[in-house]
């Protein structure tokens, strides 16, 4: 495989990251393995990373401090940490530091991989111009305007519903994962925001019901799907 994507895995735990990094590299990646934050930051300095996985818990340099260095490098690089605590305080300040996920141990292999493609995936898709408008079936939606436009009837949307129905789009056709969504536009996966979000997926249906085409459903324990015959989109 050329061009292979090079994964920043530092973990302390030799019998895991061992494990990961030889099924990053089956699933087709470069993963340069390192047992504490500062060998992971040097080696940071002198490589090229697409994405960091990064434990919390690390000695000479914990995750964190890691990943606080690593942004002064490099602001836009992914980061995932990964860790055994799930206390809040610990998620938050994860978030606050930049990442762009965070799973907690014990979590599979496939799930991992799952969302490291899911990142590269947003990754890709905001190096391209801001899109302005989605042609959704026989819908038109202005991302600026925050307006959903079928025939000559115009719907303003709300700035949640907007956010939603634009990453929607973003994946149409696609899963769009529940955790990226809540993370992306509530900022935190809590359960009031998760039912939250349910609300305005419940919203964002009867404003597109007029077209039988179109249909948002649910992907059991993953997230949503925007089903669209087509979708077209403007660049700004």
């Amino acid at each position: 495989m050329e061009d292979r994507l090079r994964i920043l895995l530092c973990e302390d735990d030799e019998n895991l990251g061992m494990l990961l990094r030889e099924y990053l590299q089956a699933k087709g990646y470069n993963a340069d393995l390192f047992a504490d934050g500062e060998s992971g930051y040097k080696a940071f300095l002198k490589g090229k990373y697409d994405l960091c996985v990064l434990d919390v818990m690390m000695p000479k340099k914990d995750g964190f401090a890691l990943a606080q260095e690593i942004r002064t490098v490099n602001a836009d690089v992914p980061i995932i940490f990964l860790t055994a605590k799930s206390i809040k305080e610990d998620i938050l300040e994860g978030f606050k530091i930049g990442a762009d996920d965070y799973i907690t141990k014990p979590f599979s292999m496939e799930e991992l991989v799952f969302r490291i493609e899911a990142i590269l995936r947003r990754v890709r898709g905001k190096k391209g111009k801001e899109i302005t408008m989605y042609r959704i079936g026989k819908f038109t939606f202005d991302t600026q305007k925050q307006v959903l436009m079928y025939d000559d009837k115009v719907t303003k949307l709300t700035t949640k519903e907007s956010e939603l129905l634009s990453l929607l789009c973003a994946h149409v056709n696609e899963i769009l994962e529940r955790n990226f969504a809540l993370k992306t536009i509530w900022i935190d996966d809590n359960y009031f925001n998760a039912r939250s979000m349910d609300v305005y997926i419940t919203k964002l249906r009867k404003h597109l019901r007029a077209d039988p085409s179109i249909e948002i459903i649910n992907i059991h324990g993953k997230g949503y799907k925007l089903i669209a015959p087509e979708v077209d989109s403007n660049n700004a």
